[in-house]
Parts: C-alpha cells; sequence; structure tokens
C-alpha cells in the first residue's frame, strides 16, 4: 500500500508540475505573448500567430508519444518520467529568459517556437507512463481511481499556472506584467521540477513492468505491434480524447481571450473564473475516476462528453452577458463536466491495449488526440467566432463531443484478470528505489 501511495504522488506531482509548465504557456498566449512576440497593427492577427505557437506544443506531443511511448515499453515507466520532466522544465525556464521581439526581431519568436516545441515532445513522452505508474502500482479494478492521479495533474497545473498569472495580474501594473510580470510564472518552473526529480527518482518501477521484464514479454517493436494488432484500440482512444481536449482548451484558454476581447472583462477576473473551476476539478477528477470503477466506465465518460455538447451551447451566453457571476457559472459547469469526462479516462485508453504494449498504444492515442484537438481548437474557435459568431465555435466543440461518444462505442470493457495474473509473478516491494 505503501508503494501505492507514493506512485499515486509521484504520478500526480509530476503531471501537475509538467502541466503547470504547459499551461503557463497557453494562459501568456492569451494575455502576453501577442504583444511581446508578434507585434502588429492588427490585434487579432497578434492572437492567432500566438495560438499558432501554442498549437506548436501540441503537434509536437506525437514525437513524444513516438519515442517516450517506445521506451515505456522497452525500458520501463521510471526511466521515462524523469526525462520527461528535465525536458519540459528546461524548456519552460529557457522561456522564462528569453528576449522579447522588441530585442532580438523576428530570432524571439522563431526560438519561442523551439522551445515551445520541446514542451510538447516531453507532455507527449510524460502522459503514457505516468498513466501507468499509478495505474499499475494499484488495484487493477480500481484502476480509475488510481489511474486518476495523472489526471489531476492538468487542473492542478492549471490552477497553479492560472494562480500565478492572478496573482501577477492582481499585484503588477500592465506594463510591469508586460515587461517582466510574465517571465516569473515561467522561471518559478525551475523550484518546482526540482521536487518532481526527487519524488520520481526515489520511486521503483511498477509491477506490473517488472513481471513483463522477468517473463521476457517485452515487446521488441512496439509501435508496429500496436498498428498491426490493436488498431481499434488505438481508435478508440484517439476518438475518446478530442471532445474533453477541445472543451478543455475552450474552457482554460481560448476563454481568455473570448472573455476580454468580446465581452469586456479584465484579464483578473476571467483567470479566477478559471481558477474555481480548476480548483474544484481537483476533486471531482478522482471522483468521477472512482466512479467508472463501480459503473461502466463508457458509459459514465459518454454522459459526460454529451453534457458538454449540450453546455457549450449555454456557456458563450452566460460569458457575452458580462456579468462576472455568470461567466464563474458556465466556466465551472463546464470544467465540471469535463471532469467526468476525464476522470475516467486514464483508465479508458490504457485498458485498450495489453499490458506489453501499454505505455506505446497509450502514448500515441493521446498525443494523436492532442494535435486533432487541443492543437487547433484556439485557433479554430478564434476564426470561427471572428468570421460566423459563437454558435459556429459552439457547434464546433459539440462536433469533437460526438467523435469522441463513437470512440467510447469502439472501445472495450477491460478484464482485470490479465493484470492481476502478470502482477503475481513478481512480488511487490513497498520501499525503496528498485531497478530502474
Amino acid at each position: 500500500m505503501a508503494a501505492r501511495r507514493k506512485a499515486f504522488v509521484a504520478s500526480l506531482s509530476g503531471t501537475s508540475l509538467e502541466y503547470y509548465d504547459f499551461a503557463v504557456y497557453g494562459t501568456a498566449s492569451a494575455l502576453v505573448f501577442p504583444q511581446l512576440f508578434f507585434p502588429g497593427n492588427d490585434p487579432l492577427t497578434g492572437v492567432l500567430l500566438a495560438f499558432t505557437t501554442f498549437a506548436v506544443g501540441y503537434v509536437s506531443r506525437p514525437v513524444g508519444g513516438f519515442v517516450f511511448g517506445r521506451l515505456g515499453d522497452t525500458l520501463g515507466r521510471k526511466r521515462v518520467l524523469v526525462t520527461t520532466l528535465l525536458l519540459i522544465g528546461v524548456a519552460t525556464v529557457l522561456i522564462g529568459l528569453l528576449p522579447t521581439y522588441a530585442t532580438i526581431g523576428v530570432t524571439a519568436p522563431i526560438v519561442l517556437v523551439i522551445l515551445r516545441f520541446a514542451q510538447g515532445v516531453g507532455v507527449g513522452g510524460e502522459w503514457g507512463s505516468a498513466v501507468l505508474l499509478s495505474g499499475e502500482f494499484g488495484d487493477p479494478r480500481r484502476r480509475g481511481f488510481w489511474s486518476s492521479a495523472a489526471q489531476i495533474g492538468p487542473p492542478a497545473g492549471n490552477l497553479l499556472a492560472n494562480g500565478v498569472f492572478a496573482v501577477l495580474a492582481a499585484t503588477l501594473t500592465s506594463e510591469q506584467l508586460l515587461s517582466w510580470g510574465w517571465r516569473v510564472a515561467f522561471l518559478l518552473s525551475a523550484v518546482l521540477v526540482a521536487f518532481g526529480l526527487w519524488i520520481r527518482i526515489t520511486l521503483e518501477d511498477t509491477p506490473v513492468f517488472r513481471a513483463l521484464q522477468d517473463s521476457g514479454e517485452t515487446s521488441a517493436s512496439p509501435i508496429g505491434e500496436v498498428l498491426r494488432t490493436q488498431p481499434r484500440g488505438l481508435i478508440a482512444a484517439i476518438l475518446s480524447r478530442l471532445g474533453p481536449d477541445v472543451a478543455y482548451s475552450l474552457l482554460t484558454v481560448y476563454v481568455l481571450t473570448y472573455a476580454t476581447r468580446t465581452a469586456g472583462f479584465e484579464r483578473a477576473a476571467v483567470l479566477s473564473a478559471v481558477l474555481v473551476g480548476s480548483a474544484l476539478q481537483l476533486g471531482l477528477v478522482p471522483a468521477f475516476g472512482a466512479l467508472s470503477d463501480r459503473w461502466n466506465r463508457r458509459a459514465v465518460s459518454a454522459a459526460a462528453v454529451i453534457g458538454i455538447g449540450v453546455w457549450v451551447f449555454v456557456l458563450f451566453p452566460l460569458v457575452g452577458a458580462g456579468s462576472f457571476v455568470l461567466l464563474v457559472l458556465g466556466v465551472v459547469v463546464g470544467l465540471a463536466l469535463h471532469a467526468a469526462a476525464y476522470g475516467p479516462q486514464a483508465a479508458f485508453i490504457t485498458e485498450q491495449f495489453s499490458p506489453r504494449l501499454r505505455s506505446t498504444g497509450s502514448s500515441l492515442g493521446y498525443t494523436v488526440a492532442g494535435v486533432l484537438g487541443g492543437a487547433l481548437a484556439p485557433l479554430l474557435l478564434t476564426s470561427l467566432q471572428a468570421e460566423l459568431g459563437w454558435a459556429a465555435a459552439a457547434a464546433y466543440v459539440a462536433f469533437a463531443c460526438v467523435l469522441s461518444a463513437i470512440g467510447l462505442a469502439l472501445g472495450r470493457d477491460h478484464d482485470p484478470r490479465e493484470d492481476e495474473e502478470l502482477a503475481a509473478a513478481t512480488a511487490p516491494t513497498d520501499a525503496g528505489p528498485g531497478r530502474p
């Protein structure tokens, strides 16, 4: 049990820190990067360019998924998690030190894109092994709860990132925030990454992976094997993520632009609404993960994505009304529905693949969906709203939710006995660093 708790904390803390780095970039893309790295006469163009660099972090995720997902199935989950945490932490600190367009010209946005690419590679390689770290140490009959440790990472990281920006926006003038304040949020990553590394280095690898090693059943070519033998599971994993990914981009990134530019809210007010919703997700994500252990996991997730597809048509009018109370209501309910879909998602995706291919399959499904969903969402939402109005933007989110419902229908329900039989081959230990 001690090893389970430690794995849960390691998965939660590491993904929270990495998603802090990822989320702080998204917030900066909406609030400060258009002026600092993409100056021009048209503010909308600056926003679109900033969101383009935001999308690079999603486009690069499959690189991390291919490279580190494979390594998770061949070298182990722990080694991958230490490497990805270092990668994204270094990239984030360097962004905080990067001179702006006014200082070094076009070199600034070019380097920004490169560092954002590195962030995406790190996050793409992180998720699959982080989910397995807690899920494979935990009871396979309660995988919805144990795997939710990694799912708490995005709202926790988003809460921390938006909290830092909210404090900066409330205590600094706009000039100070644009001059140096935004850098503080990125440089804080150095402290956070050091803590995450300490937790992960002291943890052993999962009982499931150790059993695979001992029995010689690890795959020599996991990517090819996933594509040949488990394509349906891969398609189900990809589609199941699309709706929640697009909705999360709307509720935590694009809403910052829409509410400030269209509805006239102050930055601090919108950040506060996102903070409230993210704080609630910290409890709701594991709660819905646990609920999916008692009820059918696919049914819980399907009800949630349908709810998101309906609520998005309520969200835009609520935000556009200009009332802070309605803004908070719209964002909080949206993020609560997202938690209901997101909490069971880690378990659902990993359960689509056999244990020997689980890191590779999960990483591929997660990262490819990120490109198709979260990467394009801020750009498409901005363009659709500007050209056709909020209803078109809402319809786009709803369509992504329909695709997720199809993916859930294609997926399989997991039989926990395959994990129990494999894990029983290696006796678990409760303390001390094991083999890497």
